[in-house]
């Protein structure tokens, strides 16, 4: 594939993983609940895919490849519970401030996983698409000791999810993607469902409404938005996909104003102008940027 395909998969996947909180919001189902239940869906819809390549990798995929599956699956169940508790804890532009400073979590994993320093592009981009989130927040930040402990779960959250994406970048020698995601979306599913049990009983009449919630909460944030995501670990540098995956407010905040008439504020459209230039920037310098390695790290 060219690298300008690569790109628009990595687009689609920032804008596919931004229509979740759209479906979260409208859902009433239990959010521990729903989220163990979207896995689940993104695991059955996959499977096929994951069986066929499964027959046809079966000599190269190992033991050592499935359990290469479980930590990230752990890593993607505690970010999801630990964001939905943060996030209540916490004013919006706390949680979207704190969420969005991956860029500056994900070297730190990148150095540690797979030895991937920053360029001179990464760096510059990084610092001025953090001023655009600093400026989009600055406004509605509550800095309080009331909120401090929701702050922390957010911050932890948010290194969860740049460690499990780091391991995306880590595991790209899998034969195929999906023979890492599928067991990586039943370990995390099993894990939400076995904590979801303590607050809500799973066995009870789903109006049609929120089966289709369900269903498009597995299908397009997680089936194509995670999955092209760690897709893209594969194929981009780690501070690329970071840096791209903030994009996610963008698309959110157009999709709040379409559906639910929340009229951004002038601060949305400078801090997405600033995302837009640091975009701009790490692209510019996608022909450096590393893709599958040639050996795979569970070989001999």
């Amino acid at each position: 594939m060219t690298v300008l395909l690569n790109a628009l998969l990595l687009l689609v996947s920032v804008f596919a993983a931004s229509t979740a909180v759209i479906m979260i919001k409208a859902s009433t189902v239990h959010p521990f609940l729903l989220a163990s239940l979207r896995l689940f869906v993104a695991a059955a819809a996959l499977m096929p895919i994951y069986l066929r390549d499964l027959r046809r990798h079966r000599a190269a995929y190992t033991g050592a490849h499935l359990r290469a599956s479980m930590l990230p699956g752990v890593i993607l169940a505690i970010h999801l519970m630990s964001w939905v508790v943060g996030a209540r804890m916490t004013p919006t532009a706390n949680a979207s401030l704190i969420v969005n400073l991956m860029p500056l979590a994900m070297p730190f994993f990148l150095a540690w996983l797979v030895g991937e320093r920053l360029t001179g592009r990464e760096i510059a981009a990084t610092g001025i698409a953090l001023v655009g989130v600093i400026i989009l927040t600055a406004t509605d930040l509550n800095l309080s000791a009331t909120y401090f402990v929701g702050d922390v779960i957010c911050f932890g959250s948010m290194l969860f999810y740049a460690f499990y994406l780091a391991l995306g970048r880590r595991n790209r020698t899998f034969p195929t993607v999906w023979l890492y995601l599928v067991p990586l979306y039943l370990v995390a599913g099993v894990l939400r469902m076995a904590v979801a049990l303590f607050f809500v009983n799973p066995i009870q009449p789903y109006p049609a409404r929120e089966v289709a919630l369900i269903l498009g909460l597995g299908l397009v944030p997680t089936v194509i938005g995670h999955s092209l995501l760690n897709r893209s670990m594969q194929y981009f540098r780690g501070q690329i996909v970071s840096i791209l995956n903030m994009g996610q407010f963008v698309f959110a905040g157009l999709m709040g104003y379409w559906l639910f008439d929340e009229v951004p504020a002038w601060s949305f459209y400078v801090a997405s102008a600033l995302l837009a230039v640091s975009a701009w920037i790490v692209v510019g310098g996608v022909g450096q940027a590393g893709g599958r390695s040639a050996t795979s790290p569970y070989e001999g």
